[in-house]
């Protein structure tokens, strides 16, 4: 194969030099006093047959190889206008440096890394997932699309130069996938559910992080922070992922806080919170913790 390589190299190094000879010096002409033009596809090949007779070296490559070679070359001689890379160049058989050494070692010790990551993630889920199949009778997931939540962020528009777009957030979104993905949300749960067929619960996402779990209020304005949780009906604190972790054990999804017609309601004098009360948990069947 190399030896094919480079044949095709040095027929096609010809075929260039030819050619440039012929640009710098356009003063051919025939014995007729008219000018000749540069060697074609057709010329080239009998000069090829000649060179073959010649040499030793290239008579003992592959005559098909070669006429490609030349074949490519015609191609890329006519189409020099259309495609944008002007003239054909002379071909080097390629090197090896030092610079692409270091970047395949590097390379390689990132994949070394990362397939170790993977490991000790694959080794933590098996573990876990053994450990929630033995220890209780019902596990419940919250059901989270990590197909969507990890996406790539779209580019959005310059503005200011059209047919350009703005990369701001698309490195911080790709990070948190990145994240996302290396906790294996899904292997756990699928190996749980291999590990406890028909005791595995998926818990809808909807709510499970503004529902108070001690009340059972519902009310964005409870979650004041991405940590902190404050319940504005019942004032209870917790940790946010806490509380929407006790939600989620317990299945309660919880139920949306109704939304108040105009002059209904209110707010009291006392309590300063408003008259118009959810449906309490006992009222709907939902257990009390």
């Amino acid at each position: 194969m190399l030896l094919h390589c480079a044949h095709a190299r040095y027929v096609w190094n010809l075929a260039v030099e030819q050619h440039a000879h012929w640009r710098r010096d356009k003063a051919h002409h025939r014995p007729d006093g008219k000018r000749t033009g540069a060697p074609s596809f057709a010329e080239q090949c009998r000069q090829l047959t000649e060179a073959r007779a010649a040499s030793e070296w290239l008579r003992a490559g592959n005559q098909t190889v070669q006429a490609q070679a030349l074949k490519d070359f015609a191609k890329a001689k006519a189409a020099r206008f259309t495609s944008g890379f002007g003239e054909p160049t002379k071909r080097r058989a390629a090197r090896a440096k030092k610079g692409n050494e270091r970047k395949t070692a590097a390379y390689a010790q990132v994949a070394k890394l990362r397939a170790r990551e993977a490991n000790r993630r694959k080794d933590w889920c098996e573990k876990t997932s053994t450990m929630l199949a033995r220890t209780y009778d019902v596990v419940r997931f919250e059901k989270l699309n990590i197909k969507t939540m990890t996406a790539r962020a779209k580019a959005k528009p310059d503005p200011g130069q059209p047919g350009q777009y703005l990369s701001n957030g698309r490195a911080a979104k790709a990070g948190l996938n990145r994240g996302i993905l290396a906790q294996g949300w899904g292997l756990l749960r699928q190996r749980t559910g291999h590990k406890a067929p028909g005791r595995v619960e998926d818990v809808p996402a909807p709510y499970t992080s503004l529902r108070c779990s001690a009340c059972g209020w519902i009310d964005k304005n409870s979650r004041k922070s991405q940590a902190e949780f404050v319940c504005s009906s019942c004032g209870f604190t917790c940790n946010a992922d806490t509380n929407a972790s006790i939600n989620v054990a317990a299945g309660q999804g919880g139920i949306p806080r109704p939304r108040r017609s105009a002059g209904a309601g209110g707010v009291t004098t006392a309590t300063s919170r408003s008259s118009a009360r959810e449906p309490q948990p006992t009222w709907v069947g939902i257990p009390l913790l």
